[in-house]
């Protein structure tokens, strides 16, 4: 029999300070799965939980603030309550400068820079993903684009936190967005795919997932995100942690530190990685550190492009 999973996922339920949350959880709530309220209470709501035919549970929290906006408060009280589980995620909102609008985005959470990254999983990721683009479809949001983030971790910027602390709650966590303008954010329909994929964290199509280390490109890289829905055979791709190029520079991993870096991302994604893939407009020493660490972890390093040709990949076998 397999072990019981665990998720957990998190609503900044407050419209001032999270447009998109709210009305996630709303459309959680009329999916018309079976909901069952439990004696644990958060800020001011009590958490909801969902099993799945496998009896795996999720729980669904609401809180007054964004959790990584307030991380004194908030990280002992997922410490406490929600440590040790198999994933989670924060449901929030997506805005920048020159943002994409109509997206659905996922992404890691972790600080290039200083090399401090949090537990990732790339199965659970994909498994998220995958649903969202059948929601996508089935809704027919034909102009919106399920998309994966580099990796970041807005607590550095809202919580004044240190990188370090990413390393404090060891659940691989994940910031599931709705992006990047106020019509999005209060779509009703948008609302509704992130609201349903949530439930299918844990439902798999049974591919086997090779973990990919993405490195390269910009901020929102069409090949990696596009990564996730190629398969080959019985495989397909896992993405979780994406090092884009600024982050590369930034965190200077031309230097010997990067490869102390990249290692500790690597030793951040659960099940170890079986590639890893680099754009090709990355220059040769930041190239060099990831064929080296390929080198070492016997996996095969190969340019972006080949990623939609998964077959030509010079895979290894393992020793």
């Amino acid at each position: 029999m397999s072990k019981q999973k665990r998720c957990v996922y998190y609503f900044g339920m407050n419209l001032e300070t999270d447009p998109a949350a709210k009305h996630i959880f709303e459309a959680v709530e009329k999916t018309g799965k079976d909901l069952t309220t439990t004696n644990q209470m958060i800020d001011e709501w009590p958490v909801l939980e969902y099993k799945d035919e496998q009896d795996n549970i999720i729980h669904f929290v609401r809180t007054q603030r964004v959790i990584w906006h307030d991380l004194d408060c908030y990280l002992p009280i997922m410490k406490e309550h929600f440590e040790g589980y198999d994933f989670g995620g924060l449901i929030t909102w997506h805005e920048g400068d020159n943002a994409p609008d109509k997206i659905f985005s996922i992404h890691s959470a972790g600080d290039p820079l200083s090399g401090n990254f949090g537990p990732a999983n790339a199965k659970y990721m994909r498994n998220l993903m995958l649903s969202m683009e059948k929601n996508r479809v089935a809704l027919g949001m034909d102009d919106y684009t399920v998309t994966t983030e580099a990796t970041h971790w807005s607590s550095i910027v809202y919580s004044n936190a240190a990188a370090e602390r990413v390393l404090e709650y060891n659940v691989p966590i994940v910031d599931i967005e709705i992006g990047s303008s106020p019509e999005a954010w209060a779509n009703p329909d948008a609302a509704k795919v992130i609201a349903n994929a949530l439930f299918d964290v844990f439902n798999s199509d049974g591919k086997n997932i090779v973990h990919l280390l993405c490195a390269g490109g910009i901020h929102f890289e069409p090949s990696f995100a596009g990564a996730v829905f190629e398969s080959w055979d019985n495989n397909a791709f896992g993405v979780s942690h994406i090092l884009a190029n600024q982050w590369l520079v930034g965190g200077a991993y031309e230097e010997e530190s990067g490869l102390e870096k990249i290692e500790n991302c690597i030793a951040s994604i659960v099940g170890g990685i079986g590639g890893i893939a680099i754009h090709d407009k990355m220059k040769g020493t930041y190239k060099e550190q990831f064929r080296i660490l390929g080198a070492k972890y016997n996996v095969p390093v190969f340019k972006h492009q080949q990623l939609k040709r998964p077959k030509d990949i010079a895979w290894k076998k393992q020793p």
